[in-house]
């Protein structure tokens, strides 16, 4: 059967390429636009952070403190000799100070130091000589992890895993590199977030899937669901009387500058339709790739069979990329919900907390774009594969 049009295998090689070129160029010309009117803020310029190796415990001082307020809180001084690992001050063995106080739970929690360990030292006198300890170092052995996952990829994806792998270092280089940057910088979030997400979407799929009518169904598809969810978040933002202003983090966010102060509101929608665009593309490239299959591997493809294939297909994904929405956003807020239910007995109060409503809305608007994504993917798959079929 001959092949024609978007599904023309000699010129895939060449597209994957054109697609690679084309996500380093928005990774380059991105970056510089997002940039422009973006300082950082000097609040820590002269602070050294620096990782060290502790090499000796010193001493040990316990004693006890009352702040005043009738509770007396035991603290601790660890005195202990480090060697710096990095930085303008690398090699070279300080003496650094570890505190620890009860009324400081984080403090606490991180637990005494001791020779061997790795931890992060901050500088805060500017001859060297007034080390703090801040925290254990820990990324080095997420490296481990990490390895281990790119290794499977690669193992059991083999040329899929690599693009898997590859679309992944684009995306989180998009996020990084370009959008965090526009948004510190006062560009419009708004703007910014749709951009992100049509770039994410076209550059994953081309990559993973290459360049065929599937790959343009599903495009289709997860574009027209984000979409949806940004459309009702804006919506409801409205409706809900959102400001924003959710947590401790977000004051910071609206203080951070006066000359471009960031639209709180705003954060919501993009963190709304970011965190939604990974299941809606899941979904979409699900019901597109199973349909190509029936569309390739049937006698007699028709709009009505395409269709209807696809509907069944997406009600048995929609199930689990629903759950999946949802229970990652519960995930990722547990601690916060404990707080809330443990030191508020009013349910009233309680779902009406804006952080609470967020993490609602989040839930809400990103199903919603799920199960809208379902029958917009058939609809474009049944039109595309049937002219497929014909032209074949």
């Amino acid at each position: 059967m001959k092949k024609n049009g978007l599904n023309r295998q000699p010129n895939n090689f060449a597209f994957y390429f054109a697609t690679i070129i084309f996500s380093v160029l928005f990774l380059l010309i991105g970056n510089k636009l997002a940039t422009e009117g973006f300082h950082p803020s000097s609040e820590s310029s002269n602070q050294d952070i620096v990782k060290a190796l502790i090499t000796q415990v010193i001493q040990r001082d316990a004693d006890q403190t009352d702040y005043g307020d009738g509770e007396v809180y035991n603290t601790v001084q660890i005195t202990f000799k480090a060697r710096i690992l990095n930085g303008n001050y690398k090699d070279q063995t300080v003496t650094a100070y570890q505190y620890i106080d009860d009324s400081l739970p984080l403090a606490a929690a991180a637990g005494e130091v001791k020779a061997g360990d790795k931890v992060v030292l901050v500088n805060q006198s500017a001859e060297g000589q007034d080390w703090n300890f801040m925290e254990y170092v820990r990324h080095d052995k997420l490296y481990i992890l990490g390895a281990v996952f790119v290794l499977a990829l690669l193992i059991f994806g083999r040329k899929k895993g690599f693009n898997t792998l590859l679309s992944l270092i684009f995306t989180c280089a998009g996020i990084f590199a370009v959008f965090i940057p526009s948004i510190l910088s006062g560009k419009n979030i708004y703007v910014s977030s749709i951009i992100i997400c049509f770039y994410t979407i076209i550059m994953t799929i081309l990559i993973v899937n290459g360049k065929n009518y599937k790959s343009l169904a599903a495009i289709i598809g997860c574009f027209s669901g984000v979409l949806i969810s940004g459309l009702l978040t804006i919506l409801m933002s409205n409706i809900l009387s959102m400001t924003g202003v959710i947590d401790e983090d977000s004051i910071f966010l609206l203080q951070f500058s006066s000359a471009h102060p960031i639209d709180l509101k705003a954060i919501i929608f993009g963190a709304i339709v970011i965190g939604a665009m990974g299941a809606i593309m899941d979904t979409s490239v699900s019901i597109a790739s199973s349909l190509w299959e029936v569309k390739e591997h049937s006698n007699s493809v028709t709009f009505d069979k395409i269709f209807k294939s696809g509907m069944n297909i997406g009600r048995d994904v929609m199930g689990t990329m629903t759950n999946t929405l949802i229970l990652a956003y519960i995930g990722s807020s547990l601690s916060i919900v404990l707080l809330f239910v443990a030191y508020n007995s009013s349910p009233l109060f309680l779902f009406n907390r804006e952080l609470i409503i967020a993490e609602l809305l989040q839930a809400l608007a990103g199903s919603i774009g799920i199960l809208l994504t379902m029958p917009i993917t058939s609809l474009v798959c049944a039109a595309l594969f049937t002219k497929s079929a014909k032209r074949q």
